[in-house]
């Protein structure tokens, strides 16, 4: 009787050990950085917001860029290595989950910009103005690629996708719009006439 509570001490300490090695293997299998290392490096350097819209829309370009498999596009894309690093890697559900994060990590530096900032700054309408374009731009996209897609991860990150675009465009309509660089120009000009 003692042999077998031992036996049976001895296997449930070695399920737990076991358990307690693999778990978190599989865990970080599992989990995945939605930037490539070079990325992260733009990302953190491009501390103004209007950078970092840059940034991660040129992020989300990349990976639609892989999904959609143009080799002309793709050869084009090549020339940014240096810059960006190579282009992303992993199946086409990934790419386009790695899409809807990186949205998401738009909005979150929006908020962020928008509670810390006065949002007539300029560098906040200018910001919103190239992500609201961007996301009208992405968004018969993502319909496209949903009308293709392989499973209902892929259809889930699509969904997930198009409506992080519609809550930018949404919110894009309560920010002062940039004006434009001929516009700041010209205005300039004419207060330096004025003042002479």
């Amino acid at each position: 009787m003692k042999t077998n509570n031992f036996k049976f001490v001895i296997y449930t300490l070695t399920a737990v050990f076991c358990l307690a090695v693999l778990l978190p293997h599989q865990a970080n299998a599992q989990r995945r950085d939605f930037f490539t290392d070079e990325e992260v490096e733009l990302v953190r350097d491009a501390q103004e917001i209007d950078l970092r819209v840059g940034v991660l829309t040129k992020a989300i370009e990349r990976r639609l860029l892989v999904v959609g498999n143009d080799p002309s596009q793709i050869k084009k894309a090549e020339k940014d290595v240096e810059r960006w690093g190579e282009l992303p890697k992993g199946s086409r559900g990934l790419l386009l989950w790695d899409v809807e994060r990186i949205l998401q990590k738009a909005i979150d530096d929006i908020d962020d910009t928008a509670a810390h900032t006065k949002t007539d700054e300029k560098l906040f309408p200018k910001a919103m103005s190239v992500l609201t374009k961007s996301c009208q731009e992405y968004i018969p996209r993502f319909r496209t690629l949903y009308d293709s897609a392989a499973d209902e991860k892929e259809k889930s990150s699509l969904t997930g996708s198009i409506e992080n675009c519609n809550l930018i465009i949404e919110a894009s309509a309560k920010v002062p719009k940039a004006e434009p660089r001929d516009k700041k120009k010209k205005s300039k000009k004419n207060s330096d006439k004025d003042s002479n």
